[in-house]
C-alpha cells in the first residue's frame, strides 16, 4: 500500500457532515496488474494499492485477489476515519453493467460471472462493476483530455484495442458489447484474429501486432511496439512499412467511428500513444483525408495515462453513492 505523502487530516470529532468522513474505493483490474485507491469527495487519492493479477492461477484466484485488494483499501479508509460509501471495480473484456456481470474475458478467463455480487459477499461493501476502457473514457471526459465534451471517443491501444463512446454525456454500453473498435474489419483478406474473425484492427494496429509483424518480416525480435517506433524514426524500411500500415488501419477504423458517433473529441491512449507525434501526426492526416461531411473531432493524447481506469472506477463509485466529484484530482496514484 502506497499512501499520499500529505494525507488529509482526520475530521474533527464534532463534525457530522457526510463529506468530512465519506470516501469511495476505486479498483482497476488489468490482465497483469491491479491499481486501486481510496478517493475523497474531490477525487484526491488518500492511499493507493498495486498488486499483480494472478491470472495464471485461474479466475477463482483472481476473484480472491480482487476481494483482498478491496479489503485492504477498506482497512486503510478506516484508518483515515473515512466512511466508505461505495466501491467501483472495473475489469477488461465484455462487461454487462446492467446485470453487473463479467460476461467474458480472454485475459482473465471468467465467463458469466456475477462479480459485483461475489465481491459484495466477500467484503461487505457496496460494489458496482464497470468496464476498464469505459471507465477510462469517463475519467478522461471528467478529469482529462476530453473535459467539456458531451460527445467523445476514447481509444485505448495496447495489447488489444478498445473504445469508450460518450454520447450526449452518457456512456454507450449496449449490454457490454459497445466500443469493440479493435474488431472492426480493416483488411478483408487479413490475418486471423483471436476473436474468430479475420482482418480485425487488432491484428494490424495493436501494440502486440506491430511488434509481431516486425519480427515476422525481419526475423529480428523486438521487445514491443516502442522498439518499432524507434526504428521507424531511425528510417528502418521494414519498421516504417509496418508503422504506416498500422496508421492506415487505425485511421480507417476511426473514420468509421467518427461517422457513426460524431465525437467532438477523439482521445487516444494506451501504450501506442507513447509514440507521440510519430503516431498522432499521420493518424490525424489520414483521418482528415477520409472525412468529407462529418464533424471533425479534435484529436488529443490521453492525459491520465494508466491512472484512467482507477480514476474512472472512483467516479463510478461516487455516481452510485449519489454524488459527483467536486474538483479535479490532486496528488497521484504512485507505484
Amino acid at each position: 500500500m502506497t499512501r499520499s505523502p500529505h494525507p488529509a487530516p482526520p475530521p474533527a470529532a464534532h463534525s457530522h457532515k457526510p463529506d468530512d468522513r465519506g470516501c469511495v474505493l476505486g479498483l482497476d483490474v488489468g490482465g497483469t496488474g491491479m491499481k486501486g485507491a481510496v478517493f475523497d469527495s474531490g477525487m484526491k487519492p488518500l492511499a493507493s494499492v498495486h498488486r499483480p493479477t494472478p491470472r495464471a492461477q485461474g479466475p477463482g484466484t483472481v476473484v480472491d485477489a480482487v476481494a483482498d485488494a478491496l479489503a485492504e483499501l477498506g482497512r486503510t479508509a478506516t484508518e483515515y476515519r473515512k466512511h466508505i460509501l461505495h466501491a467501483g471495480v472495473v475489469v477488461p473484456g465484455i462487461v454487462d453493467e446492467d446485470l453487473q456481470k463479467a460476461v467474458w474475458s480472454a485475459n482473465i478467463g471468467w465467463r458469466d460471472l456475477p462479480l459485483a455480487a461475489l465481491l459484495q459477499g466477500r467484503t461487505g461493501l457496496p460494489v458496482t462493476l464497470g468496464h476498464d476502457v469505459r471507465a477510462g473514457g469517463l475519467a478522461e471526459g471528467a478529469l482529462g483530455a476530453a473535459r467539456g465534451a458531451r460527445e467523445s471517443l476514447f481509444v485505448a491501444i495496447g495489447t488489444g484495442i478498445s473504445a469508450s463512446v460518450i454520447s450526449d454525456g452518457r456512456s454507450v454500453r449496449s449490454g457490454g458489447y459497445a466500443g469493440e473498435l479493435g474488431h472492426v474489419v480493416v483488411e478483408a483478406d487479413g490475418d486471423p484474429c483471436a476473436c474468430g474473425g479475420t482482418g480485425c484492427l487488432e491484428t494490424v494496429a495493436s501494440a502486440s501486432a506491430v511488434a509481431a509483424a516486425y519480427t515476422a518480416r525481419t526475423g529480428r525480435a523486438v521487445s514491443g511496439a516502442a522498439d518499432v517506433a524507434a526504428l521507424t524514426e531511425q528510417g528502418d524500411p521494414a519498421a516504417r512499412a509496418i508503422w504506416n500500415r498500422a496508421v492506415d488501419a487505425l485511421a480507417c477504423a476511426l473514420a468509421t467511428a467518427v461517422t457513426l458517433f460524431a465525437p467532438q473529441s477523439l482521445v487516444i491512449g494506451g501504450g501506442l500513444a507513447e509514440a507521440g507525434r510519430l503516431l498522432f501526426d499521420p493518424v490525424e492526416a489520414a483521418l482528415a483525408a477520409r472525412l468529407t461531411f462529418q464533424r471533425r473531432p479534435v484529436v488529443l493524447r490521453a492525459e491520465l495515462g494508466d491512472r484512467a481506469g482507477c480514476l474512472g472506477a472512483g467516479l463510478i463509485a461516487w455516481q452510485e453513492a449519489g454524488r459527483a466529484h467536486v474538483s479535479t484530482p490532486t496528488g497521484a496514484l504512485t507505484s
